[in-house]
């Protein structure tokens, strides 16, 4: 197997200061056709944003062309192909060449994985981008493809990182190198906050979860990258500077060696889909007061232990309240066993409580596996979302102005809770108990009372709506966001038409 530690081993030469990044005075002429290269990597919420961004920067720039190419390990998953099936004229995608991940062991945590599926796609990358009628304006990767650098870098295309999480983990990403240097032992053995500049402060054991255990090679993979964002031209990031002001601005300041960042959020998929099984539950909604239902849902990839899912449901119960859950099967090895495949293997409904089902009709709406989320969140009954803090989904409770309960499971989505309800004060996290490590159905009916019923509630209700209010301004025709996205496209446009 590669081993992402040989990499480390071998430092590349260190990458000149960036530049202070101005939008071009004049834009390049409108005949020539600019292609712009995107590499997600596996999972949809990796792609998702991505291809958003993709569709506003071809809504500004009519000469821009937009391809994606996708590192696979096997057949693409239907929602991939779902997705990528409507897209504008103006947008393609390719499927990279399988690659073999037979040697990789069947424990390697999902950032080893990515990360390899990367690293052994570069040969076809390198055939798909060299072989390119068109000028080439950028190359953009996602968080975990930073090895496709070095294509970038032979063909003398500009490098950028698409980050699709939070400033504050994008902060931390560009702290971790220093702080690797001066941490001997494990981030969660630390007794003071982890400190980094611009966010709250953080204790070691909510960080994101491959930095959790040193010793494996998911931590050396996030290093990794971490390490190499440096030789990047610019980092786009998912999120707009009124959600997240403290750690964008810090973000923004100059630094030699550090690359230019681009707020250009939020970014979200509005379109959504409703003719999939699931979609009923919008006419069930219809008939429920305003703001009255709690939707539960803990995204694509994230599922629950068989006791978390009786302790949810019979929480549920107790709590008197309305609520639209969206139940997946349990696992009770891992919180991400659903990361590639969005479909539950067994029926859910057999692991809820004997007679919950029966005893919640009218005021509980059970859905397996998945419905149109960003339908749900926009409509007019739904009061509450209980999340799993995932970045996209957070984003579309910001955008649809829904406060949250923080139910995080894996990746980074601790980091996001502890903003979440620290820092914008825009959720409530409910307990877990010191003896079992579960959140308990006393504990989850007292918090939903408290979000759907609770001045609490109404306090993050009302600062949630004004961050809705921020949220479309920042995306509107002089937004933050808008002049950050059309910035980009003017410097891509320019950088190939100097070249030519």
């Amino acid at each position: 197997m590669e081993n992402p530690k040989n990499e480390l081993s071998s430092p590349s030469s260190p990458p000149p200061p960036p530049k202070q990044e101005q939008a071009p005075s004049l834009p390049a002429p409108q005949s020539s056709v600019v292609m712009v290269a995107m590499m997600p990597t596996p999972g949809m919420g990796h792609l998702i944003p991505m291809l958003e961004f993709a569709k506003r920067l071809i809504r500004y720039h009519h000469n821009i062309v937009v391809k994606f190419l996708i590192p696979t390990d096997g057949p693409p998953s239907k929602a991939q192909t779902t997705v990528l099936s409507n897209l504008p004229k103006a947008i393609s995608h390719i499927f990279l060449p399988p690659v073999t991940l037979t040697d990789v062991p069947q424990d390697a945590k999902i950032e080893t994985i990515i990360s390899l599926t990367v690293l052994r796609s570069v040969p076809s990358l390198r055939r798909e981008m060299t072989a390119e009628p068109h000028p080439i304006g950028a190359l953009v990767v996602d968080l975990f493809g930073t090895d496709a650098f070095d294509v970038a870098k032979e063909l003398g295309v500009s490098r950028y990182v698409f980050f699709p999480s939070s400033a504050m983990v994008l902060s931390f990403f560009l702290h971790l190198p220093k702080l690797d240097k001066e941490t001997t032992c494990e981030y969660r053995e630390l007794v003071e906050p982890v400190k980094i500049s611009g966010c709250i402060p953080i204790h070691g054991k909510e960080l994101l979860d491959p930095v959790q255990d040193r010793k494996n090679e998911a931590y050396q993979w996030i290093l990794h990258h971490a390490t190499r964002y440096r030789e990047a031209d610019g980092i786009i990031e998912n999120s707009f500077l009124e959600l997240e002001p403290g750690s964008i601005k810090e973000l923004q300041k100059y630094e030699p060696s550090k690359p230019s960042v681009y707020p250009v959020g939020p970014l979200v998929n509005m379109d959504g889909i409703v003719s999939e099984p699931g979609s009923e539950c919008l006419r069930w909604l219809d008939e429920q007061p305003h703001g009255s239902v709690l939707f539960v849902c803990f995204g694509s990839g994230g599922t629950l232990s068989s006791v978390e899912t009786n302790e949810l449901a019979l929480g549920l119960e107790m709590s008197d309240q309305r609520f639209l859950w969206i139940v997946k099967s349990p696992n009770d090895k891992i919180a991400n066993a659903s990361y590639f495949s969005a479909e539950s293997k067994a029926d859910p409904f057999d692991f809820l409580p004997k007679g919950f089902i029966e005893r919640t009709k009218g005021r509980g709406y059970l859905v397996q596996g998945w419905a149109p989320q960003t339908q749900v969140l926009a409509h007019g009954s739904i009061g509450g979302f209980l999340s799993h803090c995932g970045w996209n989904s957070t984003l579309e409770s910001v955008v649809n102005g829904v406060p949250l309960i923080a139910w995080p499971l894996f990746a980074e989505q601790k980091m996001n809770a502890v903003m979440l309800t620290q820092d914008i004060k825009v959720a409530l996290r409910p307990n877990r108990n010191s003896n079992n490590g579960l959140v308990e159905k006393e504990e989850i009916a007292s918090v939903v009372k408290c979000l759907m019923e609770g001045e609490d509630g109404k306090k993050l209700r009302y600062r949630m709506k004004d961050l809705k209010d921020l949220a479309a301004k920042a995306l509107g025709e002089n937004g933050s966001s808008t002049k950050n996205i059309s910035q980009l496209g003017l410097k891509w446009i320019k950088k190939t038409s100097v070249a030519n």
